[in-house]
């Protein structure tokens, strides 16, 4: 069947049709979206101003910070201006190349979750081939790993959209495009393309979800082994870690293990993972991490002792 593509726009919902709710949200999240880059790159610069990179945890957690603010900026600036725009339209092209970011960044983003719970799984049931295993080759090649394995997840979901014919309706009920609601405008039977595409991110975000809540346990579990002070210290990095996860992949988990199917409540999920949680990233890891913390005192409190000597 030859491809049919009359659609050069889609015209978004948005997250209400209330022009006060809008105003309301408009200041919200735009209050949101600032605190996502200004917490994300005080921590990427803590890390790189107190050469923190040699630590694996710190390196993992500087590239967690630079996908979140990558990720929130593929749909937050576009939400916090259609939220007081009479025309909420995106092209066809501007669509695709959405959807692909927030797969991209938002894969990566589990893969890098992944990696940092590797990397505290070692760090405690193995304290001795620590810096052995978790070396700098390595840490730079599980990084590669999860900015490839997101590409190739996010690819794979372009693909299987880009080939559908679309010849109208073409509102989207949500504040940016994603698979689910875009393929509700095909103009053909989408089934098989749904199931692919359900295999393809329900198998990422709950086969992720259930190996860091395994891994987190076996953690938890080794930690009676350690001192009083190990306990609480792993405690304390860990809990952070498990916050995140929870926060993070819970809501995917619900939104991409199943049918391909929509519901009224997708919107303030997606709110959840694209803007919650690159908002929280940065004051869990600060406020629940005695290092983070110590770090950022001694970097701003040196930049205000040079400010008071000059």
């Amino acid at each position: 069947m030859e491809k049919i593509n009359n659609v050069t726009e889609f015209i978004f919902w948005g997250l209400s049709q209330s022009p006060e709710i809008e105003k309301v949200c408009f200041v919200v999240f735009s209050v949101f979206y600032i605190i996502i880059l200004l917490g994300n790159l005080l921590i990427m610069l803590t890390v790189c101003l107190n050469n923190l990179f040699k630590s694996p945890m710190y390196f993992f957690l500087s590239f967690l910070s630079l996908v979140d603010i990558c990720y929130s900026s593929v749909t937050a600036p576009k939400m916090i201006v259609d939220l007081l725009a009479k025309d909420k339209t995106i092209s066809y092209v501007g669509c695709m190349l959405q959807l692909f970011g927030v797969h991209f960044f938002g894969c990566t983003e589990i893969f890098i979750l992944t990696v940092m719970a590797y990397d505290r799984y070692v760090a405690i049931c193995k304290p001795l081939h620590y810096t052995t295993i978790m070396d700098q080759e390595r840490c730079n090649k599980m990084l590669l790993g999860t900015w490839v394995g997101g590409f190739l997840h996010s690819i794979i979901q372009v693909a299987l959209v880009v080939q559908l014919p679309f010849c109208g309706p073409n509102e989207i009920d949500h504040y940016f495009c994603d698979v689910h609601p875009v393929l509700k405008l095909a103009c053909t039977d989408t089934y098989i393309v749904g199931v692919v595409v359900t295999v393809n991110s329900g198998t990422i975000a709950l086969g992720s979800f259930v190996i860091l809540l395994i891994s987190y346990s076996i953690i938890l579990v080794s930690l009676r082994k350690q001192s009083a002070e190990g306990r609480r210290k792993a405690l304390s990095t860990c809990g952070s870690h498990i916050a995140v996860v929870i926060i993070f992949l819970g809501p995917c988990t619900f939104m991409y293990m199943r049918p391909d199917t929509t519901f009224s409540e997708d919107k303030m999920v997606a709110v959840f993972y694209t803007i919650i949680t690159p908002m929280l990233n940065p004051l869990i890891y600060t406020l629940r991490n005695a290092e983070v913390k110590n770090a950022m005192k001694k970097l701003w409190g040196r930049n205000v002792f040079l400010e008071a000597k000059g």
